[in-house]
């Protein structure tokens, strides 16, 4: 890969973590550019690259002035999640291609603007979707493309993770997720559990979400943990937060497959991102690692005798080729390896001046779930449509 100067806009927790873990270590990638809102995370970035490369970046706390460089080729854009489209708009802009960290849209016109921003300039913009790059979920889509699991009917995911802590914390922390729960209910962070499924389904290459209906729990968790962690005195302990302590949210898809996302951050539990596909053919499902296939698993006459096949066991023959190309070489970066992969991949894209593996089209469609659902809370679970950005493409494969 040729070189190229990137800049980092947002420093926080997983601004520094991508920096300082992943990009840093990275060949032929130089970052030229560091911007936080606040000093002292922009002079932490400043010192990791100045560390590291003994090369001194860029330093703003106006991402303006990152978008300013001379020859920059990309921004990676891993700020709180309302700044995420007007940043990535002014990128594309500015002719600077963005990668942009994950989260949910305020509403359907800064989407639509993003895609017409992309189409006008003909800067293209990547979403940073690591969970498309997971292992299990790469093996899984390799699997389906080979047919093992028959047609595709229904798939099931989920962003179950305990975020008590950094929510209750988030003024502490200045953490951005602490005012979206106090004010907003919706399935706020849907592209971690609906992009692998939405690669399965072939949404936009041949197949597109068409509606959803979304309902939401009473919000309980938080004003239990509060109490427990920071007493009954602290301001917080009885506010009615917004956010449903779980949100459901149905999707139907063109070709009459469905998809159920799940939104579980404010309760006890353990971390799962509830990954299941189930086909004419067999099913997996994420909870036990387990594979089902017709007339392997199933050959017992009696239903209650019929076992599940482990993942493990269809690793050597299905494992995809980005995955065993990255054994071979060594998993790095966070979560399990994927953080570095899908920044290879966004950085490859830049370089060779090809189309992102994940365009602006899919970013605009997963995270539109995001501003929908709370439509359809807001609406008692009513229907609502989701939007065509592609406006027809959508049927050819691309």
């Amino acid at each position: 890969m040729k070189p190229i100067q990137i800049g980092i806009i947002g420093l926080g927790g997983r601004g520094q973590f991508l920096l300082s873990e992943v990009i840093l270590a990275m060949d032929n990638v130089v970052v030229a550019g560091v911007c936080d809102l606040y000093e002292d995370r922009a002079q932490k970035g400043y010192e990791a690259v100045l560390t590291k490369t003994k090369a001194a970046p860029v330093k703003s706390l106006d991402y303006h002035d990152v978008l300013a460089i001379p020859h920059l080729d990309a921004v990676v854009v891993s700020t709180s999640w309302e700044t995420h489209i007007p940043i990535a708009i002014d990128a594309m802009k500015a002719g600077v291609r963005p990668g942009v960290e994950v989260g949910a849209a305020y509403s359907l016109d800064q989407l639509w603007q993003l895609v017409r921003t992309s189409e006008e300039t003909g800067v293209p913009c990547m979403l940073l979707e690591n969970c498309c790059y997971g292992r299990d979920e790469m093996m899984i889509m390799n699997m389906v493309r080979q047919d093992i699991f028959g047609s595709i009917v229904h798939c099931q995911g989920g962003y179950r993770h305990d975020l008590r802590d950094e929510i209750s914390y988030g003024r502490e922390n200045r953490h951005y997720r602490n005012a979206n729960y106090k004010h907003r209910n919706a399935e706020n962070y849907p592209t971690h559990e609906l992009g692998p499924i939405a690669q399965i389904l072939n949404i936009n290459h041949g197949n597109r979400m068409l509606k959803l209906t979304s309902t939401a729990s009473c919000a309980r968790g938080l004003n239990a943990y509060l109490a427990r962690e920071k007493g009954p005195s602290y301001d917080l302990t009885a506010y009615p937060f917004a956010q449903g302590d779980v949100v459901t949210t149905t999707i139907t898809c063109a070709h009459g497959e469905t998809i159920v996302l799940t939104l579980d951050t404010t309760l006890p539990r353990y971390y799962s991102r509830g990954f299941h596909i189930q086909g004419t053919l067999g099913m997996y499902e994420e909870e036990n690692q387990s594979i089902f296939i017709d007339g392997v698993h199933n050959q017992d006459d009696f239903e209650w005798h019929r076992q599940w096949g482990n993942i493990k066991d269809y690793r050597e023959q299905y494992e995809h080729p980005v995955w065993k190309s990255y054994l071979d070489e060594g998993v790095r970066g966070g979560h399990g390896g994927m953080d570095y992969l899908v920044l290879r991949a966004f950085f490859e894209s830049v370089a060779t001046q090809t189309p992102p593996p994940i365009d602006v089209y899919d970013m605009a469609a997963w995270m539109s779930i995001g501003v929908l659902s709370e439509q359809s809370i807001a609406l008692g679970g009513a229907p609502v449509m989701i939007p065509d950005f592609t406006n027809g493409r959508w049927i050819e494969t691309r």
